[in-house]
C-alpha cells in the first residue's frame, strides 16, 4: 500500500523523449537536411527550374574549371574573407573595452553600437548607396572640398570594398556582444596584477586580455568567416544583380542565385556551386579550429 502524501513514480516509455524531440527534428529535417539532401542529388543532374533533368556524374562541377564567372565568384568571395574577418576579429574587441566600464551615458553608446545588427539589410543597403552613390553625399562633401568625385558604386575594387565596410559596420555590434560576455569572465585581479608589475594598457591587452579572450576571438573568426564567405545583401543591394561593372564584383552565392532562379535557370548547374560552397565553407571552419589547437598546443 502506497504511503499517503508520497507520488507515485509513473514508468516512463522508452519513446517518450522522441515525443518531445519530434517538432525540432522535424522542422531540421524538412528545413535543413531535405533541401541539403536534395541540393546534393541535383548536383549530379541536368535539372532546370520547369525540367527534372537526368544524372550527369560529374559534368556540372567539370564545368565549374572552365567557367570564368566561377573563379570571379571565388576570387571576390575570398577576398572577402581575407579583408572582412580580421576586422571583426579585432575592432569588435576593442569597442567591447571601450564599452565594458560603467561610465554615464555608456547604455546609450551600447546601444547606438548595436542599432546596425537589428537594422534591416535591405534598409542598410539603402543608405550606403544613397551616401556613397555618384551624386551621394559623400561625393557631394568630397566636391565641397574641392576634390573629384570617386565611384564608390562604379569601380570594381571600390565597390568590393565598401560592401566590406558595410559589413564590418553591420556586424561590429554582434560581435560586441559576444565579446563583452567573455571579457565578463576575465578575472580582475590578473589586470591588477599586471598594473603592479608595471605593465601599460597595450601590454595588458595583449598579455591579459587576448590570452583569456583567445577562444572567443576563435569563435567569432569562424562564424564571420562563413558568414563572409557566404554574403550576398551586400554586395547585391551595391552593385546592383549584375554584380558590378561587367559582374566583376559577383560572388558564389551570387552566382548561385543567378545561375538557378528564374524560368530558365540551371538548378542542376546552381547546386553543383551551392555544394562548393558549403565544402569551403566548411573547409574555413576546420582550418580555423585546426589553427586554435596548434596554438593551445
Amino acid at each position: 500500500m502506497a504511503l499517503s502524501g508520497i507520488p507515485r513514480v509513473r514508468r516512463q516509455l522508452p519513446t517518450s523523449p522522441w515525443l518531445f524531440a519530434a517538432p525540432g527534428l522535424l522542422v531540421t529535417g524538412a528545413f535543413v537536411l531535405y533541401p541539403f539532401l536534395s541540393t546534393l542529388v541535383n548536383s549530379f543532374t541536368d535539372r532546370r527550374t520547369l525540367i527534372p533533368g537526368r544524372f550527369v556524374g560529374l559534368a556540372n562541377f567539370r564545368e565549374l574549371l572552365h567557367d570564368d564567372m566561377f573563379w570571379t565568384g571565388l576570387r571576390n568571395s575570398t577576398l572577402y574573407v581575407l579583408g572582412v574577418v580580421p576586422l571583426l576579429v579585432v575592432l569588435p574587441l576593442l569597442l567591447a573595452l571601450l564599452v565594458q566600464k560603467n561610465i554615464p551615458g555608456i547604455t546609450f553608446f551600447r546601444s547606438a553600437f548595436y542599432t546596425p545588427v537589428v537594422a534591416s539589410i535591405v534598409v542598410v543597403g539603402l543608405i550606403w548607396v544613397w551616401l556613397l552613390d555618384d551624386r551621394g553625399l559623400v561625393n557631394a562633401m568630397l566636391e565641397t572640398v574641392g576634390a573629384g568625385r570617386v565611384g564608390f558604386l562604379s569601380d570594381q575594387w571600390l565597390l568590393l570594398m565598401s560592401a566590406m565596410a558595410v559589413t564590418v559596420w553591420k556586424g561590429l555590434g554582434y560581435y560586441m556582444i559576444i565579446y563583452l560576455a567573455a571579457l565578463g569572465n576575465v578575472p580582475r585581479e590578473l589586470h591588477e596584477a599586471a598594473a603592479v608589475d608595471g605593465a601599460g594598457a597595450v601590454r595588458r591587452f595583449l598579455s591579459v586580455t587576448v590570452p583569456a579572450v583567445r577562444s572567443t576571438m576563435v569563435l567569432v573568426g569562424a562564424l564571420s568567416s562563413v558568414a563572409a564567405f557566404k554574403v550576398f545583401s551586400e554586395v547585391y543591394l551595391l552593385a546592383g544583380p549584375s554584380g558590378g561593372p561587367a559582374g566583376e564584383d559577383t560572388t558564389l552565392v551570387m552566382l548561385v542565385q543567378r545561375t538557378g532562379t528564374g524560368l530558365t535557370g540551371r538548378v542542376g548547374y546552381a547546386s553543383a556551386l551551392s555544394v562548393v560552397v558549403f565544402a569551403v565553407t566548411v573547409a574555413l571552419m576546420l582550418l580555423v579550429l585546426r589553427a586554435d589547437r596548434k596554438e593551445e598546443s
